[in-house]
């Protein structure tokens, strides 16, 4: 009889947790009420200036990885992308070069867009990078390799492993601008610096797979439709 209370009183705080966890998670329209407002406020001046209607009718996140910056970029109607805001990348592993494979702590390389968005982050909110995409998966299987790995986020905090660690006030901007905006109306492009600048290249002493010339090449040509602006 002892043994069958004890077990009823672990099953009991079973799920008591368990629906103290439940009550705790949150819908994305319910992140939305407690945090647009705010984000939609923060970014209404940037939108103005360009003159870009909210929500627009595209964004492009710009993460460089050694410059530590996350640009975004936005258009609506027939105009072109107009640089909007730019946000310090507070942590981020790894070193330039792609991501290879799990375990290796690299922020990826490519052009990307987002799959989903995590109302209920360990890292306050965040956006999911559809990494690998189909150009990592050509590679991977040129070179036999099976683990790339994968949970690539643009998240809050200021801590990461692969992933973008922006701060939980940038992270609340951009889950809002992007449930705003539609995931399918979002492009993330992630070079290892910023080839906008002629000045910037990827040290030939840095040892990388023969493919990212292609890929760097793609780069340079994708960054050229965001124009560069002062940093705010």
């Amino acid at each position: 009889m002892k043994m069958f209370s004890k077990l009823k009183k672990v099953a009991l705080v079973a799920a008591a947790v368990s629906v103290s966890g439940a009550a705790l998670a949150a819908t994305i329209a319910e992140r939305l009420v407690q945090y647009g407002p705010a984000a939609r406020a923060r970014l209404a001046p940037d939108f103005r200036k360009q003159n870009v209607t909210y929500p627009p009718a595209q964004i492009a996140l710009v993460g460089l990885k050694q410059e530590k910056v996350l640009e975004v970029y936005a258009r609506s109607g027939t105009n072109g992308f107009r640089r909007i805001r730019s946000y310090p990348i507070l942590a981020a592993s790894g070193k330039v070069g792609p991501k290879l494979r799990e375990g290796d702590r690299q922020v990826p390389e490519g052009i990307y867009g987002i799959e989903s968005l995590n109302p209920n982050s360990r890292f306050h909110l965040s956006l999911r990078v559809d990494y690998p995409n189909a150009f990592d998966r050509e590679q991977a299987a040129r070179e036999s390799r099976t683990d790339l790995g994968g949970d690539i986020m643009i998240h809050g905090s200021a801590v990461s492993v692969g992933c973008l660690a922006m701060g939980d006030e940038a992270a609340e901007d951009l889950f809002v601008l992007a449930a705003d905006t539609g995931l399918k109306n979002i492009a993330v492009i992630l070079a290892p610096v910023d080839f906008r600048d002629k000045h910037k290249s990827v040290p030939a002493s840095v040892k990388l797979p023969a493919w990212t010339t292609s890929l760097y090449e793609k780069l340079r040509e994708q960054l050229k439709q965001f124009p560069e602006g002062p940093k705010s």
